[in-house]
């Protein structure tokens, strides 16, 4: 070959090829990576190579560490797919071009003294809230337990439960105003006097009741309470409660959708830094969404579903915005026409709601408990203060029998509550109608939308076969399904079960969320949301009415499923907002002869009796579980009844932190023992392999209790004690963690509310998992999500809401953002 001016030979180039310097450079890199001995400029990478996103993710981090190459993202290479159309690309030289990112400042070493100290009062400070809670709950009940007769009892259940709710109510309001007074925008390192005062209020607001009023005018109260800027009528759907609250400011006619996060502060670099977060009147927040400190929406604006916005972002007023980092869009996100919904109608459904609550709910727990420990018959050993019974084989027996029958008991009412009493208020709402906010209506949708969205069954059936008759049973439309073992995982949720329809062949992933009712201000409308056959849908997607997406399509990670265009088919879709990439790749189609024929019902015989083992299995040791706070409870109980003076107050207060740390044990215990206290291995295999088997039940295991942690340093011991190799002094302030033991966390690092690092990957049959590194004093913001086989290096930053993918090599020191995360985070 004769080389031209300007251009360079290549490394083994076919005869009659010619490549220029960019080209031959990045052939060589290719070559190395997919190991193929020629490489042609015109070569498609993935339908000619054969290549895959880890693969290309690879080839990115070697061309970025190259002097002489431009940098490429993921996003380049699905877009231009040749050697030669990305070169050309990546050498056009842009008419603006964006500023780097400064680098991020390095993380100095912590204080292991503060970080020891700040421990030690924490567990203080807890020890004292259940001190103070258990007094007053001791009180409360032999007051209740002292009364006579059903109304007396039910009286005195009210007036207590009705105490108890304002108490746990009013405390986090009067902790905010008198540790903090009003929030400003400040910056403060984790683990310091002003962090204490900070956790304090945090972890209060997270017990409060109110929680449980989120999408009733109520919530709106006491966020203002709390000292948010609130206008008149606005909707908040989130249970994302923020903290900093004084720096909220919500005009009015706002409405936020659910999972929307708006803490009004940032985890960074082992500090904390508070902001502002400004939404206008009238303002839509969609589902899914991240507003970063320093954010605002201007009047009129909407943000998209999937979508977020960083520090000092802001979409002007009257504009529709959506992606990761948001940008513009035509989509208006309003699809449902305003009604009349006044004050008075707001106020009005608040008050019936509370008293509800204080005249129906609470007295019912706390008369039903008080009058089935005292009525109980076979429960004399339990009970009888007169004698220590710890020792005896019939106080062991009672506790056995009173936890399998309130265990079966909630299982059977469970079942009632999920199954019936939904399909019973189903005709209450009709689809594609438009009803008013805080009526009759909203309440039976309210009421249907937590009833079926509760876990427990949907948990034990989810990734197998048994997971399509329960949806079924809930109310979805599974009428043609093509049972694959693994249909759905274990959350799965949706506005309501009855207006969701599934294709064929299709698979889904855990975090489906499908938003099968839109709203705005004052009105609601559910409508039908169909999925079509042969998809594949990855981790935490939000589903909206009217997705444009039809058959045979991967919906990746995180993807924003977009609601213009065409309807989109036989291809995947990846990122927010979504581009094209290939749907199937080589590697994905290698296990493909064990999905069909003869082998296929074998192995899926075989795969569906190890899972209803395995549920099986899962049911006795929550049953077990159950039954060790059953004996611990009556345990100090009997305690309390012998102890002189403060030593039985003393007794039962420790018991929530008894409980708690037996239950991390427990679990822990359980999650080892399945491992067989060995390390997980990186895995490629199908998923009819008992090797993915025996690592899909790891994802049963209960670890809601581990959210008590988030912010101590006690949530580092626990992942350790679960085979994390994390680093000192981590502040984890809520991420998750799904394969403990292939992952590595360094000093020093900061873990955001809402992240999480999964180290591995379900597409269509194929079970890919690999190590994730977080390097030390690294940063994983609000929301981010990182992927298996990744390094984040040491000191680096992944903005908030960015989705890092599988193989990503993120330098030390660098910034990263978006979906797909990429090194540009200037740039929308």
């Amino acid at each position: 070959m004769v080389e031209i001016p300007g251009e360079a030979q290549g490394a083994e180039p076919d005869a009659a090829e010619s490549y220029t310097a960019t080209e031959r450079l990045m052939a060589e890199l290719l070559a190395d990576v997919t190991c193929v001995e020629h490489i042609s400029a015109e070569s498609h990478f993935f339908d000619d190579l054969g290549a895959n996103s880890l693969t290309m993710a690879h080839f990115c981090a070697r061309v970025r560490k190259h002097p002489e190459l431009p940098s490429v993202s993921i996003r380049d290479v699905y877009g231009h797919p040749t050697l030669r159309s990305l070169a050309a690309a990546l050498t056009k030289a842009p008419a603006t071009p964006a500023a780097p990112s400064p680098p991020a400042e390095p993380v100095p070493p912590g204080s292991t003294f503060r970080y020891t100290l700040c421990g030690a009062l924490q567990l203080l400070l807890f020890a004292g809230y259940c001190l103070l809670a258990t007094t007053g709950y001791v009180q409360g009940y032999e007051w209740v337990a002292d009364a006579s007769g059903f109304l007396a009892v039910y009286l005195r259940s009210a007036v207590f439960g009705a105490l108890a709710v304002s108490a746990l109510c009013v405390l986090p309001v009067a902790a905010k105003w008198l540790l903090i007074g009003r929030w400003k925008p400040v910056e403060f390192p984790v683990w310091g006097p002003a962090y204490l005062r900070f956790w304090i209020v945090k972890a209060l607001l997270r017990t409060s009741p109110m929680l449980l009023f989120v999408g009733n005018p109520l919530y709106v109260l006491y966020l203002r309470a709390l000292g948010a800027r609130i206008g008149p009528g606005v909707t908040v759907l989130s249970r994302t409660l923020p903290v900093c609250t004084d720096l909220l400011t919500i005009g009015a006619g706002t409405v936020i959708r659910k999972d929307s996060s708006f803490l009004c502060y940032r985890a960074r670099a082992g500090r904390i830094r508070t902001g502002p977060v400004t939404l206008g009147r009238d303002v839509f927040v969609g589902e899914h969404t991240v507003l970063d400190i320093g954010t605002a929406l201007g009047d009129g604006s909407q943000l998209g579903h999937s979508s977020a916005l960083r520090d000092g972002e802001s979409v002007p007023a009257g504009e529709s915005w959506h992606g990761s980092p948001a940008r513009r869009t035509d989509v208006d996100h309003i699809r449902v026409a305003p009604l009349p919904c006044g004050t008075l109608r707001r106020a009005g459904y608040g008050l019936a709601a509370l008293l509800q609550a204080l005249l129906l709910y609470v007295p019912l727990t706390v008369g039903g408990t008080c009058l089935l420990l005292t009525a109980a018959p076979a429960l004399h050993t339990l009970l009888d203060p007169a004698s220590l019974h710890l020792t005896t084989a019939r106080f062991y027996a009672e506790a056995a029998t009173l936890s399998l029958a309130l265990f079966a008991g909630s299982v059977v009412a469970a079942a009632v509550a999920v199954f019936v009493v939904p399909r019973l208020l189903r005709p209450l709402v009709k689809p594609d109608r438009t009803y008013r906010l805080y009526g009759f209506h909203y309440s039976v949708h309210r009421t249907v939308a937590r009833l079926t969205n509760l876990r427990f069954f949907t948990w034990l059936c989810g990734d197998s076969s048994y997971i399509v008759p329960c949806l079924g049973a809930l109310g979805y439309d599974l009428s043609h399904v093509e049972q694959t073992g693994s249909n759905f995982g274990t959350e799965v949720r949706h506005e309501t079960p009855y207006l969701v329809k599934v294709g064929a062949g299709t698979m889904v992933a855990d975090g489906l969320s499908v938003m099968n009712a839109d709203y705005s201000s004052t009105s609601f409308r559910v409508s039908r949301t169909a999925i079509g056959g042969h998809n594949f849908l990855g981790n935490a997607i939000a589903y909206p009415v009217g997705g444009r997406t039809g058959e045979n399509c991967l919906l990746a990670t995180k993807v924003l499923v977009p609601l213009d265009g065409e309807i989109r088919e036989g291809v995947g879709l990846l990122g927010s907002p979504p581009f094209e990439i290939p749907r199937s790749v080589e590697r994905d189609s290698r296990f493909d002869h064990l999905r069909e024929g003869e082998e296929l019902r074998r192995r899926l015989a075989a795969k569906n009796r190890f899972n209803l083992r395995s549920m099986g299995l899962f049911l006795f040791l929550r049953w077990l579980h159950a039954f060790a706070l059953t004996v611990l409870g009556f345990a100090t109980l009997d305690l309390y009844g012998h102890g002189d003076g403060p030593a039985g107050l003393l007794a039962l207060a420790a018991l929530p932190l008894a409980a708690l740390v037996f239950t991390v044990l427990y679990h822990a215990l359980v999650e080892r023992s399945l491992t067989r206290f060995r390390p997980l291995r990186p895995r490629l295999c199908s998923i009819y392999d008992p090797v993915f088997w025996r690592q899909e039940r790891l994802w049963k295991l209960p670890d809601a209790h581990l959210e008590v942690l988030n912010g101590t340093p006690y949530k580092s011991l626990v992942w350790r004690l679960l085979g994390v190799r994390i680093g000192r002094r981590v502040f984890d302030d809520g991420v998750y963690i799904t394969e403990r033991t292939l992952t590595a966390v360094g000093d020093d690092c900061t873990l955001a509310a809402g992240s999480k690092i999964q180290a591995h990957s379900q597409e269509d049959g194929t079970f890919k998992s690999d190590h994730v590194t977080i390097g030390a004093g690294s940063t994983l913001e609000v929301g981010a999500f990182v992927h298996y086989g990744v390094v984040l290096g040491e000191g680096a930053v992944l903005a908030p809401d960015s989705f890092l993918m599988k193989g990503e090599e993120v330098p030390p020191h660098a910034r990263w953002g978006g979906n797909p995360a990429t090194e540009n985070t200037g740039t929308r």
